[in-house]
């Protein structure tokens, strides 16, 4: 039997999916998100399976949403360690929901298996993976990462419709997504505003940030096509930028190159992605660009 809680004194606000079998970790769970101004409503589930049918149930609120169009369930805070159907396999059925919820998995451990887990949440497009305990602060920075997900979808949360489009508002709400990577057998979040550029290296991507370089088990096509958004451009096949740090776009006798940042890194163009990249650059000019 699931247990529904009221937050809010508002029909806004978010109604989110709480699923974790522990009796301590709902408890923890339940409070920090109560603990959060923006959510308004909280679900909570002992096993996957449990969710599923709550999503799938009579439910008043959650039947009139999907009747609206709009997610079931604004979010699904989830743990990745469960008996029976794990929080991965369950987000996977939650990716044929049309729409689909946001994803936040919630876990034990930061390294071995946890930490490939980690990687493979960020595939299946989670915005944060949190680390038990969780504290307040933490929980808080991962409601603001939903929030600016469903946002960017155009949806006000609490099922309120379509939110007002304001300038630039898909672009900056994808600036909050982390990507989860693997250090020393530990798992360290980096957020997706830190990338500098990206390389193909074969299935892999190495992402570049002023702190160094990180490995990510995803092809360069993936990131290109869950990036776009972001203002991210492929200028090669190797090469992936966002567009806002590129300052000046070179003629040279091998063809075109881009300079990024403060000449920080020159990467070259293919003549195949040349005629995009210029069009996106008129489209969205930078300060010291010289074409």
């Amino acid at each position: 039997m699931h247990i529904t809680v009221s937050t809010a004194h508002s029909t806004r606000g978010l109604v989110v999916l709480a699923v974790d079998d522990e009796e301590a970790g709902i408890t923890i769970l339940r409070e920090r998100l109560d603990g959060n101004p923006h959510v308004r409503r909280i679900i909570e589930a002992f096993d996957a399976s449990e969710a599923l049918r709550v999503l799938s149930g009579a439910d008043e609120e959650l039947a009139e949403r999907k009747q609206r169009g709009l997610p079931v369930v604004d979010a699904v805070f989830a743990d990745l360690n469960m008996p029976g159907l794990t929080g991965m396999e369950m987000a996977r059925v939650l990716l044929g929901f049309n729409p689909p919820p946001v994803l936040v998995f919630i876990t034990g451990h930061g390294a071995g298996k946890e930490g490939q887990d980690a990687l493979s949440a960020f595939e299946l497009g989670a915005v944060d993976y949190i680390l038990k305990p969780c504290d307040q602060d933490r929980m808080d920075s991962a409601i603001e990462r939903v929030l600016s997900k469903i946002k960017g979808d155009g949806i006000v949360p609490g099922g309120g419709g379509p939110a007002q489009e304001s300038g630039g508002g898909a672009h900056e709400s994808t600036d909050e997504e982390v990507i989860p990577v693997e250090l020393a057998g530990n798992t360290k979040l980096i957020p997706r505003a830190s990338v500098r550029w990206v390389e193909a290296q074969g299935d892999y991507a190495r992402l570049f940030t002023l702190d160094g370089s990180h490995l990510v088990r995803i092809p360069l096509s993936q990131l290109e096509e869950r990036w776009g958004k972001a203002g991210f451009v492929r200028i090669h096949r190797s090469y992936l930028v966002p567009i806002k740090l590129i300052t000046e776009l070179q003629m040279t006798s091998q063809g075109y190159k881009v300079v990024i940042g403060h000449e920080e890194k020159t990467l070259p163009v293919s003549r195949r992605h040349t005629r995009e990249l210029k069009e996106r650059l008129v489209k969205a000019p930078r300060n010291g660009l010289s074409p």
